[in-house]
């Protein structure tokens, strides 16, 4: 019998009474029999870091910010990795806005405070429940590749073998057409209450007076110094006076905030259909490289009408049940709902006991191995392709999977894609056709938002590698992405299954964003995402395991030590979980190793939120992961 979630007593008081949304108050059942909120918890290994001496600003500079990574409270709820983004969504609740309103506005401060994983060079997904409606939406901001952009497109023609990976990273050839901006405009005319100018203000605000850098913008300023170098334009805004900004200095960015006053006044057609959409086609066509760098920076394929051409869409979300709650995420383009889900059902047909983690554990690494590999063989942008979405989510195709699984022994990796047919035998031997996992770089971010209705955003949003293409598009303050080097590079040998991966005109690259939503008696319950090229979708996984399976509570769910099984012969691990488990997983033959990032030995960087009652939010951060992140509320309780 599965561990279904049990049920607490209910709460002493009820929440401030609300607004717009449904007010019918019913027995909150939690998801696990342990519930405890943050104020009185005690988390193992959550200590916050005591933070680096760093120099003390000058009188009007911006101070140092103070993150506090878990907040409980009513009235609306805010996590991400960065205390101004917060602030700024927490600002826009308390003056009225609602959740999406608030994620727009934080992700705009993103832009300054995290430019290199998060700009309006670049897209994203977002999951929205919307509390009127009681119905959860997938809004999907993808990238996608210019119109001149074929199946070999990143094959070198004298040699036909695939270029190198450093140079298609940083090249225009890797830049995809963004769809942040788009993506904003459509999810403020759908579910939106303020325009996009009002939500920019605090983003200028924050771009004109600065920020203090931190150790962890120092460190990825540091990592792309050599490329930031050789790009003109992206050498004079992050290198200034020639060196990387010390921790404590304070960086400004008055390129960007002219950028985004003149979108607040023109709107989002200035860039896909005017000027500043010119200037980033000609940037990728022809990246502003010095002459005298050595490096080769490939041309792109961008031009003027592959911006017009790109729109932001509405999708079905991703819908699976598990253990009596109902797990929304991301549709394909991205892999993340599918894979996610796929897995869950898998694991939902045997029991996970909190008393026995490990087992757990490895029933979470081979449910990961299977999804996976149904991931590679199936999934890719299914505009372009056909993806057997509902197949891959069936519960059939998810018991002809799980009875792969032995409960003492791991599986060899890779393993074989199943057949999502919708013919379902009891057991069908794994088959020995694999493909490689392609390259997902780890640097993105996510953020979540809950509004006092009830409505919740969960938004993951990228450039792809810490930097994007490492190419600013000249006098606007922002890093183009470098996302299609998320497409496989070459196309099957002849005799091998197809790649639904593959470059194609107007196509986006498959991700494994995983922006998820889980209710229950449809409602809101818990919102959480990641950072983590292909490791967000075994994070997510995880996490998800930790709280409903295993009994903890959210923070302790997401503090805990990680590891990521991705169809590769080892599993990659945080150092503390192979302390922790890696003799009783190894006994079961699973090859532990430590996770070669970047960072080195860290997955992930994830928010989330959960309610613990009708009207009370609890919003999670790292404690210390990229040097962690900040968690608000509207009304703080004890």
């Amino acid at each position: 019998m599965f561990r279904s979630p049990s049920p607490t007593p209910p709460p002493p008081s009820r929440p401030p009474a609300a607004s717009r949304g449904p007010s019918r108050v019913r027995r909150p059942t939690a998801l696990v029999a342990a519930l405890a909120t943050a104020a009185s918890l005690t988390v193992p290994g959550a200590a916050i870091a005591a933070p680096a001496s760093v120099p003390a600003p000058l009188a009007g500079d911006p101070r140092p910010p103070v993150k506090q990574p878990v907040a409980t409270g009513y009235g609306g709820a805010v996590s991400t990795v960065d205390p101004d983004a917060s602030r700024t969504a927490l600002d826009v609740l308390k003056r009225g806005g609602n959740a999406m309103d608030a994620a727009v506005a934080a992700g705009a401060t993103l832009g300054v405070t995290e430019p290199y994983v998060s700009a309006i060079g670049g897209g994203g997904f977002i999951t929205y429940y919307d509390a009127k409606k009681r119905r959860v939406y997938a809004l999907d901001g993808r990238e996608f590749a210019p119109k001149r952009m074929g199946q070999d497109a990143f094959l070198d023609p004298a040699t036909g073998k695939p270029i190198p990976f450093g140079e298609a990273v940083t090249s225009g050839l890797g830049v995809g057409v963004p769809g942040t901006l788009a993506q904003w405009d459509l999810a403020l005319r759908r579910f939106g209450t303020r325009d996009l100018g009002t939500l920019l203000r605090p983003a200028i605000k924050v771009a004109d007076r600065g920020f203090v850098v931190d150790q962890e913008f120092h460190d990825q300023t540091a990592v792309n110094e050599a490329r930031f170098r050789d790009i003109v334009p992206t050498r004079k805004l992050f290198l200034p006076g020639g060196k990387v900004p010390e921790v404590g200095s304070v960086f400004r960015n008055p390129d960007l905030a002219g950028t985004y006053r003149q979108l607040a006044k023109r709107g989002i057609g200035w860039f896909y259909e005017g000027g500043l959409g010119r200037e980033v086609a000609g940037t990728a066509a022809a990246p502003p490289v010095d002459p005298k760098a050595a490096r080769t920076v490939r041309p792109g394929l961008m031009e003027r009408g592959d911006l017009a051409a790109y729109r932001a869409v509405m999708r079905e979300p991703t819908h699976v049940p598990y253990r009596g709650l109902d797990v929304y995420g991301m549709p394909p383009s991205s892999s993340g709902g599918s894979t996610v889900g796929e897995a869950l059902n898998i694991l939902g047909n045997f029991r996970l006991d909190a008393r026995d983690p490990v087992t757990a554990l490895h029933y979470y690494l081979e449910a990961s191995k299977l999804a996976y590999a149904d991931r590679g063989r199936y999934v890719g942008d299914a505009d372009k392709v056909d993806v057997p979405l509902d197949e891959l989510l069936s519960p059939g195709f998810a018991r002809e999977r799980a009875c792969l699984i032995r409960p003492d022994r791991a599986a060899p990796a890779p393993v074989a894609p199943g057949s999502p047919d919708g013919s379902y035998e009891p057991c069908v031997p794994a088959g020995t056709q694999t493909r490689a996992l392609a390259f997902e770089g780890p640097q993105t971010t996510h953020l979540v938002v809950a509004d006092k209705w009830g409505d919740v955003v969960s938004y993951t949003v990228s450039i792809e590698q810490f930097g994007g293409s490492g190419i600013t598009v000249p006098g606007r303050g922002f890093l183009l992405n470098n996302e299609l080097t998320d497409f496989s590079f070459q196309p099957p040998a002849p005799g091998q299954a197809p790649d639904p991966n593959l470059p194609g005109p107007h196509k986006r690259p498959r991700s494994s964003m995983s922006p998820t939503l889980v209710l229950q008696d449809g409602r809101p319950r818990l919102a959480l995402g990641t950072p983590g090229g292909s490791t967000i979708i075994t994070t997510v996984l995880q996490i998800l395991m930790n709280r409903i399976d295993l009994g903890m509570t959210l923070p302790a769910a997401l503090t805990a030590p990680r590891a990521t099984q991705r169809g590769t012969p080892q599993v990659y691990a945080e150092q503390a979980f192979i302390d922790r488990y890696g003799r009783e997983l190894a006994a079961r033959g699973h090859r532990l190793e430590l996770f070669p990032g970047p960072p080195t030995g860290v997955i992930g960087a994830a928010t989330g939120l959960e309610f613990l009652r009708p009207g009370l939010v609890q919003a999670v951060a790292e404690p210390t992961r990229r040097g962690g992140g900040s968690a608000l509320v509207v009304h703080p309780v004890r």
